[in-house]
């Protein structure tokens, strides 16, 4: 396989990560056994099925030119079974996910892991899947995470995919005189989008009114945990109300972050933190190319309005201002200033990039699509729950996952176990607010 050189926002996410913060997603997928052998039958499974994915046996190394760049190149001597690990048995599947996401996964071996987490009880076990950012974004991590699962129940294959052929690393070469005009409208256009985006993200940092709980001092603990709610309730709610699905995720957030700010003495007046939602650039129907194509929109979450319905329709204008601008402009944009910046810009900024990540969002909320993904099983036992774990920024407390799988909405949250020991407060009041969103919404 030819090396297949890291996209400028790949290059990124693997400079900004260091080892208080790492910068791999996780997937906790939950099932329910069908033997008190499945988690081990389970672990056997995953080995064997990851031989044969493609991309998954690729690591991430530096390239002579351009100096700073990186590329993915097929690991020597690969073997998945280094990747999967059996755990002993745990009472708490999601206290057991946040001690391993706070492990960085090893950067000189392909950058991804299963764990198989056994149940204390015998009658269930957890799966807990991480993929660092850089080799794939939330679509790619979620199609190489179902790969890897069983095929759907109606026998319809899991979106997979084979990726793109990448690419032959071309060498330095200097354009041709018929070039330079394409070339200079190019660096024109490129500097004008970074200026526009650029002028947006100072406007997002004015009037920041967000909270001291959402602030991390970088302890790198991690604590997880997760909340569900009806599919059938939130679909409910936006028909009464219209708007989207995903209009509706972002109104719960807001209502649980005011609850659970209100029960832990902080208080919810005024509060308006700025939520980063990832935008997928990617096509809906090639799940499979690796790297990331993002951009995304920032919103600011009303958790300071008192009223669920107030707090819905403010999310759902602030959503429609964002699409009707498109996820090209605008400060939750900033992913695509990496196109900007040179390899070795991304290599010694690192650090500096990532410690700017708080000047212009507060949190992360990111929806990551489960495509066609129903009835999921693996060793014969079933998928019950599925939550996304998304990256911690520094400087940032918490950061949101939604998915939908089956006729559930599984909120995964992930944040600082020091700046936030009250996380499973966060989860029921995530559940109370979407409940009296269906309440007041005479369901």
């Amino acid at each position: 396989m030819t090396p297949e050189p890291l996209t400028p926002l790949d290059l990124a996410f693997w400079n900004i990560e260091s080892a208080g913060h790492p910068l791999h997603m996780g997937g906790l997928f939950v099932f329910d056994a069908d033997t008190p052998d499945a988690a081990e039958r389970a672990a056997g499974l995953l080995a064997d099925r990851a031989a044969r994915i493609p991309g998954l046996n690729t690591r991430i190394r530096p390239v002579l030119l351009p100096v700073g760049a990186a590329a993915r190149h097929v690991a020597p001597g690969y073997d998945p079974s280094d990747h999967v690990h059996l755990t002993a048995p745990v009472r708490d599947f999601f206290a057991a996910a946040g001690a391993l996401m706070q492990r960085p996964l090893e950067r000189g071996r392909p950058p991804w892991a299963a764990h198989v987490l056994p149940g204390a009880d015998g009658t269930s076990f957890a799966v807990l899947f991480t993929f660092h950012h850089a080799h794939a974004d939330g679509m790619r991590a979620a199609s190489y995470a179902l790969s890897l699962l069983d095929p759907a129940a109606d026998g319809a294959p899991v979106p997979a995919g084979v990726p793109r052929k990448p690419k032959k690393a071309a060498g330095p070469r200097l354009p041709g005189p018929r070039e330079l005009p394409g070339l200079v409208r190019g660096v024109v256009t490129d500097a004008g989008r970074a200026l526009s985006i650029g002028s947006a993200m100072a406007r997002a940092a004015l009037d920041v009114r967000s909270s001291p709980a959402l602030v991390s001092r970088a302890t790198g603990a991690r604590r997880a945990d997760g909340a569900i709610v009806d599919l059938r309730d939130v679909n409910r709610v936006r028909e009464a109300t219209g708007g989207t699905v995903n209009d509706v995720l972002l109104a719960v957030v807001a209502g649980g972050l005011r609850r659970w700010l209100d029960k832990r003495g902080d208080g919810s007046d005024g509060v308006r933190p700025r939520a980063l939602v990832p935008v997928s650039l990617r096509d809906p129907g090639d799940p499979s190319a690796s790297g990331n194509r993002l951009s995304g929109y920032l919103v600011r979450l009303p958790v300071a309005e008192a009223e669920p319905l107030a707090r819905l329709g403010a999310v759902r204008r602030a959503m429609e201002s964002n699409k009707q601008a498109g996820p090209a402009s605008g400060p939750g944009a900033a992913a695509l200033l990496a196109e900007v910046i040179p390899p070795l810009g991304h290599r010694f900024g690192g650090g500096l990039i990532a410690r700017s990540g708080r000047l212009f969002y507060d949190l992360l909320v990111s929806s990551v699509p489960l495509r066609g993904a129903q009835g999921l099983t693996l060793a014969r036992s079933r998928v019950r729950e599925a939550y996304p774990l998304a990256p911690l920024a520094p400087g940032q407390s918490l950061a949101v996952g939604i998915t939908t799988y089956e006729d559930r909405v599984c909120y995964g949250l992930i944040a600082d176990a020091v700046a936030v020991p009250d996380l499973d407060l966060l989860a029921r009041s995530i559940t109370e607010e979407a409940a009296e969103l269906v309440a007041v919404c005479g369901g």
